[in-house]
């Protein structure tokens, strides 16, 4: 081989080298690129927040949330309810109406009824016989967005009986329904060594509180109460279980008594009585029967009413059109209570303010072919009552507004619109004029404060606003409340209300010569 050759055969050599070389080079350029875009894909797939709904990811409904700057996620009411198996409609469950600022959801065996500017939801069983409704609160208000009303989430796990959960490291939310949740456990409670997960309504929401009311043999029915781990909270020795959401608590039942267990184990109430239902969880009160005769408790189990009267609350299913929610506490603080055919009235606190002397509570409409029934004029918290086929109307404290001396108080609905009437001696008087006009101040309306508001801050505002005004009002009510309280049977009517006082007058000369 000559030297030409060589050096040739020496050029081919390096040319394939640097070739080799380049092609490595962009190879390695490639990969990484493909490195880059992928992990550049995985970055942005991880930015996008995933939702589930019952272990599913839903595109739609997470869309329909709206996150505010301070955390809180608001979604539509009336559009998510049909993911979570309810119907929506406007206006309100117990009064049908078109009214924009007030909502509904149904399911085949709850409501739950929103309303704008409210943290209160009202919600009715329809499992259960009672027309009583029990509610909730929440932090937030019921707000409008472009004239849709939205909710919290908070608020849309409390009405909805859903669990919802923001991972903010994850970004993402996971959503459970209280069937989907049933129906999970059911097959756990197995592997647990029990017969069954109680399939109650009522019961179920205990899921939602991370425990199970299940059932550990059928023949001998005993119930009891576990963790989602299978931990044992009540033992299964009872005859049955009833979860009680509004408490976290447990009614137990076992030898035809019933008591109230804690989740701790902790005995609240005896289990001596033969029944027991919550009357009202503000004030942290239940009915109790017991040998026939009923009384009230409070969440401790202390007497606050001595259980030795024939009947406490009113069949409210005859004042449908009434809209009263809680036959057991009327006009926000008094308690109806029956004693030897008579009923009387007590506060929230267990005093006694009017001792049985009343016929009955509430008006019956009978002759007038106008008139509906009527139980409260809930503006101005009084409660209508009939002593001798004669009416008169009670305040929230316990007192007479005049002596039983109206032939008919009552209500009629026209436009939409509710009236109250009082007709006595033949003439017939605007009930609410006349309390205006003696001293009874109405309570603000809420819901016409607030219901124009569309926006975000507006609401906030204008919510803002109405509690402030509430506070203010309050205060004038309590001044004028006390510069009443001294003329309480010193009415000072027009010619309109003159046939009440003249009633009044001549039923206190009665009473005095007798």
């Amino acid at each position: 081989m000559n030297l030409i050759e060589e050096s040739f055969q020496n050029r081919e050599e390096q040319k394939k080298k640097r070739i080799t070389t380049i092609i490595l080079v962009a190879i390695i350029l490639v990969v990484m690129i493909i490195i880059a875009i992928v992990s550049y894909l995985m970055y942005i797939k991880s930015t996008v927040m995933k939702l589930t709904l019952d272990g599913q990811a839903n595109e739609k409904l997470k869309s329909l949330l709206v996150f505010e700057n301070d955390g809180t996620i608001y979604a539509p009411i009336k559009e998510i309810a049909s993911y979570f198996g309810y119907e929506s409609y406007n206006g309100e469950y117990s009064e049908k109406s078109e009214e924009p600022s007030k909502c509904y959801v149904q399911s085949e065996n709850e409501v739950a009824n929103f309303e704008l500017g409210q943290t209160k939801i009202y919600k009715l069983d329809l499992t259960q016989t009672s027309d009583d409704y029990e509610y909730v609160y929440t932090k937030r208000p019921v707000k409008a967005m472009n004239g849709v009303l939205y909710a919290s989430t908070e608020a849309l796990e409390k009405a909805f009986n859903i669990s919802f959960e923001y991972d903010e490291a994850k970004n993402g939310i996971t959503i459970f329904t209280m069937p989907y949740l049933s129906q999970y456990y059911t097959s756990k409670v197995l592997d647990y060594g029990y017969v069954e997960l109680d399939d109650e309504f009522v019961n179920q929401k205990a899921i939602l509180n991370n425990q199970l009311v299940v059932l550990k043999d059928k023949d001998k029915k005993q119930y009891g109460v576990i963790g989602v781990d299978g931990t044992v909270i009540l033992e299964p020795k009872y005859d049955n279980i009833t979860y009680l959401p509004n408490t976290g608590d447990f009614l137990v039942q076992t030898n035809h008594k019933v008591g109230i267990m804690s989740s701790s184990k902790e005995t609240k109430v005896q289990i001596i009585y033969d029944n027991i239902e919550l009357m009202d969880s503000d004030a942290g009160l239940y009915v109790a029967k017991k040998d026939n005769k009923y009384g009230v408790i409070d969440t401790k189990g202390n007497i606050k009413i001595y259980i030795e009267n024939d009947d406490i609350g009113i069949d409210i299913s005859k004042f449908s059109q009434n809209n009263v929610k809680n036959k057991y506490i009327l006009v926000d603080n008094l308690i109806p209570v029956k004693k030897n055919k008579y009923w009387g009235l007590y506060d929230k606190n267990g005093n006694q303010v009017i001792e049985p002397k009343y016929d009955s509570l509430g008006y019956i409409a009978s002759t007038n072919k106008d008139a509906l029934n009527l139980l409260v004029i809930p503006n101005y918290n009084v409660l209508v009552a009939c002593k001798d086929k004669k009416y008169t109307l009670i305040n929230a404290s316990g007192s007479e507004r005049f002596a039983p001396v109206a032939d008919d108080i009552y209500m009629t609905i026209s436009g939409g619109k509710r009236h109250y009437y009082i007709a006595v001696n033949d003439q017939v008087i605007d009930a609410e004029e006349w309390l205006n006009k003696n001293g009874v101040t109405s309570k603000p309306n809420t819901t016409n404060q607030t219901k124009n508001t569309t926006t975000s801050d507006n609401t906030q505002d204008s919510t803002s606003n109405q509690e402030n005004g509430e506070r203010a009002e309050s205060n004038r009510e309590e001044e004028q409340q006390s510069d009443n309280e001294n003329n309480e049977n010193n009415y000072q009517s027009d010619n309109n209300g003159q046939n009440v006082e003249e009633s009044h007058q001549e039923q206190n000369q009665q009473e005095n010569q007798e």
